[in-house]
């Protein structure tokens, strides 16, 4: 199994080899809805050979297929896959991801990967992180509406007090100092703190100065450019506290009562996305409000053919597709000249997907819209930097 998260873009979008073979399809987790996942898997493979032998003619198409076929055998992978699946191929590559939501039935072949359901899957505008954080430990989540991962969990023993202040709380400083009899007055008639109290303000300040560094560790591995917001996870008693500390402007003010720990990974996210999905939706609304005003301005186009020249220029800033749409066709890399296609022919591309691709490369945004909330009818909408 491989990781759409080390992998997109970087690997999926710079293969040079050709032909390009992407499969997606939605699987199902649980029996008896999977039995026929791998049944659909072979016929979908067959659609894929049938258009590899239209498109290349002369290529010896079978150890192309070869892993395809494998794959189709394999039960133990079968019987743990998710809700869908992309298998990516070309000579020398073989990719497997299994997805979080579910895609359309989809094979295609062509001189670049299909990659516009992984777009939805890995766009920043619904992305989101969690801090999972008690007295002693904390862990850093990111997540979307559909995926939710760990980050950094090879390195999760030194996200702890210990490991991050350098010292065991209790050999800390000040932790075994006399502090004269419980409770009773002082030769000068002044209150006598209990040990009790000391060892409680000990473990406060020990807590605060935790959460302070907690703070700096997070800040210090954030993507300020990403816009992604920070939701706390943490009992109750601790929101206060970290707030009074923390320095970070991504903090939300919605938070999590819980810690991580006490749900699955799948609650988690659910219960994250109810705070996070108003927010995704102003922001959606935003990047087609500014899609508005600068198509006012003449800079951002809703038209195939200014959008694929700009996007060869490197002019495309931020660039909106309609979710689960395909416009066939190709486009010429060199001009940005779009030739439109038919759907079912096997020489033409989904130029929207191109589009995404050529504007991700070329350092823009791409942003999946829903159908129901694009502000165009051509399924693009583009804002150029110039």
């Amino acid at each position: 199994m491989n990781s759409l998260n080390h992998d997109y873009p970087d690997v999926l979008l710079h293969n040079k080899e050709v032909p390009c073979l992407s499969l997606y399809q939605t699987t199902h987790r649980l029996h008896p809805d999977n039995v026929q996942d791998p049944i659909r898997f072979r016929n979908l493979v067959k659609e894929l050979e049938e258009s590899l032998r239209q498109k290349y003619p002369k290529r010896e198409v079978m150890p192309l297929l070869e892993q395809f076929h494998t794959l189709a055998d394999n039960a133990a992978f079968w019987n743990h896959t998710t809700d869908g699946l992309a298998v990516l191929a070309a000579p020398g590559m073989f990719r497997v991801y299994c997805l979080p939501r579910p895609v359309a039935d989809l094979v295609v072949v062509a001189d670049s990967f299909h990659t516009k359901p992984l777009m939805r899957i890995t766009q920043s505008a619904d992305h989101y992180q969690i801090l999972g954080l008690s007295r002693s430990s904390f862990k850093l989540f990111e997540g979307n509406r559909d995926n939710l991962v760990e980050m950094f969990p090879m390195e999760s023993g030194a996200w702890t007090a210990e490991g991050m202040l350098g010292k065991d709380p209790g050999a800390r400083e000040g932790a075994h100092r006399a502090y004269g009899p419980t409770g009773g007055h002082g030769p000068t008639g002044g209150s006598v703190w209990s040990g009790t109290d000391v060892k409680q303000n000990l473990v406060d300040r020990d807590t605060e100065q935790f959460f302070r560094a907690v703070d700096q560790a997070v800040m210090h591995r954030y993507d300020k450019s990403s816009g992604m917001g920070l939701i706390l996870a943490a009992l109750p008693e601790h929101h206060n506290l970290f707030r009074s500390v923390s320095k970070n402007p991504q903090l939300l003010k919605d938070a999590l009562d819980v810690h991580p720990d006490a749900m699955s990974i799948d609650a988690l996210r659910e219960r994250a996305w109810q705070l996070i999905q108003p927010q995704y939706l102003e922001r959606l609304a935003g990047f087609v409000d500014s899609y508005g005003v600068a198509n006012g301005r003449g800079q951002g186009s809703d038209l195939l053919d200014d959008i694929a020249k700009a996007a060869v220029e490197g002019r495309v800033a931020t660039l909106l597709i309609e979710a689960d749409r395909i416009v066939p066709g190709q486009i010429d890399v060199a001009t940005g000249r779009v030739t439109v296609g038919k759907l079912d022919d096997p020489e033409v591309d989904d130029l929207l997907d191109d589009l995404g691709e050529l504007v991700l490369k070329t350092g823009g945004e791409v942003v999946i819209v829903p159908a129901e909330r694009m502000p165009t009818n051509t399924g693009a909408a583009a804002v150029f930097r110039f």
